[in-house]
C-alpha cells in the first residue's frame, strides 16, 4: 500500500515495493487533446460536449481561461459542456491564471494574438520559469505584439489585425504549432508551419473537428485565415502519456497483466508502444475506433521476456519527450541499461527533468552519467527505497512512483501531490494494480 503524509507546504506518499502488477483501466481523457478541445469548444460558434474530458488540473487551467473571456463551462455528470462566444473573445476583468499549464499559456497566446484587446497571462512559480520566447516570434511576424519577463510569463498579448506567415519551425514544439494555427485561422491570408520533425497532430485533428480546413503538402502545414469554428460532441480517449507509468510498471514483473481500455492510439503518440515492445512487452490490441480523427482502442501488455534497455535519439526523443522520465526512471532494472540523448527539451519543462532523473536515481542507489541533452543509465543494476525530490513536477512524482515497486524497502516521494496536475487518481489506482 502506498501511504500519505502531510506537512504544512506538501504531501509525502510512501510507496512500498511490490511483486506483481495486474488488472484493467480506463484512463482520463488525454490531456493534450482536452487542452486543444477546451480552447475550441470556448472559441466556437454553440454548445461542446466533452466526455471523459482530462481529470488533471491543466487542462482545467485552459477551461477557466475560456470561461474567464466569455465562454459558458457546466458539468452534467460525467459531461463538461461549453458553450463557445463565436469567435469573439471578451476582454478578462483580470488575469488569465494558467496554473502550472504551459500548453495552456503558449497554445492560447495564438488565439488571443488576433482579437483586440490586451490579454495578461500569469502562471505559478514553476510556470514563470519556463521559456516563451519561442511563441513571441511568429506570433509578431504575424503581427501581435507580446511582452515578456526576461522570456518568460507574466506575458502580455497585444492582440489586433494579423496576416498569414510561411513559418519555419526552429524547434519541434506541438504548443508553438498550435499557437500559430490558433492565430492563422483568424489572420488575412494563409499561414503555413515547416516542422523539421512532425510533432502530434492533435490540433490539426482538433480544428478539423470544429469544421477547419488544413491541408499537409510538400511537408507544410497551411491553413487559411478567416474560419469560422463549430461546436462538436466528443468523447477523449485516455491519455497515452499517463498510461505509460502503468505500461512501464507491467514490463517489471514477469506476471503481469494490464488492460487499458478506450486509450488513445494517436500515431503521433504511438512511440511509446513502439518503446514497450522493444524492451520486453507483449501488447495485444483488442478494439480500435476512431472519432473525430483520433484512434482510441483496448490493449493488453504483458513481459514476454526479459526487461531489455534501448537507445533513444532524434526523432523518437521528441516523439517521446513526456514519457523519457519513467523510462529513465525503470532504465537500472533492464538488462543493457537505457541511453537517451537529444532531449534537452527535458530541462525546461516544469522542472530540469534531466537533473531531477539523475539526482533521484542516485537517491535511489543507481549510477547514472549526466548529460547536457541525457543520461546514460547502466542496466543491472538493484535499487533501494528512497526520499524522492519530485521538484512538484507531476512526471517526475509519478515515475519515482514506478522505480519504487522494484526497490528493496519503501521509497517516499516528497510534494507527491503534483500528480494531481495531470493525473489526480494516480496513486489510488496504482495501489489497485499492484500485487504486494
Amino acid at each position: 500500500m502506498s501511504s500519505v503524509l502531510h506537512d504544512n507546504s506538501s504531501s509525502t506518499v510512501i510507496v512500498a515495493p511490490a511483486r506483481g502488477f495486474r488488472g484493467s483501466v480506463m484512463l482520463p481523457g488525454d490531456k493534450s487533446i482536452s487542452h486543444r478541445y477546451a480552447l475550441l469548444a470556448g472559441f466556437a460558434e454553440g454548445t461542446s460536449r466533452l466526455t471523459n474530458f482530462s481529470t488533471g488540473a491543466d487542462p482545467h487551467s485552459s477551461l477557466g481561461c475560456m470561461k474567464a473571456m466569455g465562454a459558458r463551462v457546466t458539468t452534467v455528470g460525467k459531461t463538461i459542456e461549453v458553450t463557445g462566444t463565436g469567435g469573439v473573445l471578451h476582454q478578462p476583468k483580470g488575469d488569465l491564471d494558467c496554473g502550472n499549464s504551459g500548453s495552456t499559456m503558449r497554445m492560447l497566446a495564438g488565439l488571443v494574438a488576433a482579437q483586440k484587446g490586451v490579454y495578461r497571462f500569469v502562471g505559478d512559480e514553476s510556470l514563470t520559469v519556463r521559456p516563451m520566447e519561442r511563441i513571441r516570434k511568429p506570433l509578431e511576424l504575424m503581427g501581435a505584439r507580446i511582452e515578456l519577463t526576461d522570456g518568460h510569463a507574466p506575458m502580455t498579448v497585444h492582440g489586433g489585425e494579423l496576416t498569414g506567415i510561411d513559418f519555419e519551425a526552429p524547434i519541434a514544439s506541438a504548443q508553438v504549432k498550435t499557437a500559430v494555427l490558433f492565430a492563422g485561422l483568424q489572420a488575412r491570408g494563409a499561414t503555413s508551419i515547416a516542422e523539421s520533425v512532425r510533432t502530434r497532430d492533435h490540433s490539426e485533428h482538433a480544428l478539423r473537428a470544429f469544421g477547419a480546413t488544413l491541408e499537409r503538402k510538400d511537408g507544410r502545414l497551411r491553413i487559411e485565415g478567416g474560419q469560422k469554428l463549430r461546436a462538436i460532441d466528443a468523447t477523449v480517449p485516455g491519455d497515452m502519456s499517463s498510461a505509460a507509468f502503468f505500461l512501464c510498471a507491467a514490463l517489471l514483473f514477469e506476471d503481469s497483466n494490464l488492460v487499458l481500455d478506450a486509450l488513445g492510439m494517436n500515431p503521433t503518440r504511438a512511440a511509446m508502444l513502439d518503446v514497450i515492445s522493444a524492451m520486453g512487452g507483449v501488447i495485444k490490441v483488442l478494439d480500435v475506433q476512431e472519432t473525430h480523427g483520433e484512434i482510441a482502442g483496448t490493449i493488453q501488455v504483458n513481459r514476454g521476456r526479459a526487461l531489455v534497455g534501448i537507445d533513444i535519439a532524434g526523432e523518437r526523443a521528441a516523439q517521446l519527450i513526456d514519457e523519457l522520465p519513467v523510462i529513465a526512471a525503470i532504465a537500472p532494472y533492464t538488462e543493457g541499461g537505457v541511453r537517451i540523448r537529444d532531449a534537452k527539451e527535458l530541462r525546461v519543462k516544469e522542472s530540469d527533468r534531466i537533473a531531477l532523473v539523475v539526482k533521484n536515481l542516485r537517491a535511489m542507489g543507481a549510477e547514472v552519467v549526466e548529460h547536457e541533452d541525457g543520461m546514460d543509465i547502466p542496466g543491472g543494476q538493484r535499487l533501494h527505497g528512497g526520499v524522492i525530490d519530485s521538484g512538484m513536477d507531476h512526471r517526475i512524482t509519478m515515475a519515482f512512483a514506478i522505480a519504487a515497486l522494484r526497490a528493496e524497502g519503501e521509497t517516499a516521494i516528497r510534494g507527491a501531490e503534483a500528480a494531481a496536475v495531470s493525473f489526480p487518481e494516480f496513486f489510488t489506482w496504482l495501489d489497485e494494480l499492484a500485487i504486494r
